[in-house]
């Protein structure tokens, strides 16, 4: 992996660009939902095949997400076996039957190229971070995963949760992505598919997009950096 790694973040690596581009010091990207196409897609399909009510793996996400199963397993605080262990007593309590294994096999999304096309432009101009909540740190996945490796190493810091051992929406996550940028966060824009990772983000000043249409959310960043990213 190109840039050097720091503690679990990567350090940014020493490349020429623009320190502000329309008041903004540094963009900051999630991967999965963003960059990469949404995890909640390859959930929705499960949920299908295994007639399970539409969204139940955000339904039993979003019960205790500071310290449910998901949470444990994104700062490392489990193993696979028990995070599916957790999970699927987690479900249970809801009255559902879940496979937590065929849930994680949903989580490796396809590249979105005008994204990744987005990250390429900003980072030529500004520093720019990648900020994401993940169960396996992605140095692991460099043989098995090399184009996605190319798109991460287009980022001058990294910051991952299974590294770290803390996640968004913890204000540390942005407070340590921010610190190795070298901005404040009010002078950062960060985009995420989730308004619950948006919102802490938000009120430490940064300016926010929500990613559903990546192409909506491209030109929205555009206009906030006054710069073509396609």
């Amino acid at each position: 992996m190109g840039a050097e790694a720091t503690g679990g973040v990567r350090a940014a690596r020493r490349r020429p660009y623009a320190r502000r581009v329309s008041g903004i010091g540094a963009v900051l990207f999630d991967f999965g939902g963003v960059v990469l196409t949404s995890p909640f897609e390859a959930f929705a399909a499960y949920e299908a095949d295994a007639g399970l009510p539409p969204d139940t793996i955000r339904r039993i996400n979003s019960t205790n997400p500071d310290d449910n199963a998901w949470a444990l397993f994104e700062r490392r605080e489990v193993d696979v076996d028990g995070f599916c262990r957790l999970f699927e007593a987690e479900a249970a309590d809801l009255g559902l039957v879940v496979d937590a294994r065929r849930v994680l096999a949903g989580l490796h999304g396809d590249l979105r190229p005008a994204m990744v096309e987005a990250v390429r432009r900003c980072s030529a101009h500004l520093p720019t971070g990648l900020l994401t909540n993940n169960v396996t740190p992605l140095a692991d996945q460099e043989e098995s995963r090399p184009e996605v490796l190319a798109v991460v190493d287009l980022f001058h810091v990294v910051v991952e949760s299974s590294v770290v051992g803390c996640r968004k929406p913890e204000p540390e996550f942005y407070e340590g992505a921010c610190r190795r940028l070298g901005v404040k966060p009010s002078a950062c824009v960060f985009l995420d598919d989730l308004g619950i990772n948006l919102k802490p983000a938000r009120a430490m000043g940064m300016a926010t997009i929500k990613v559903g249409d990546p192409a909506v959310a491209i030109a929205e960043l555009e206009g906030v950096l006054g710069i073509p990213l396609g």
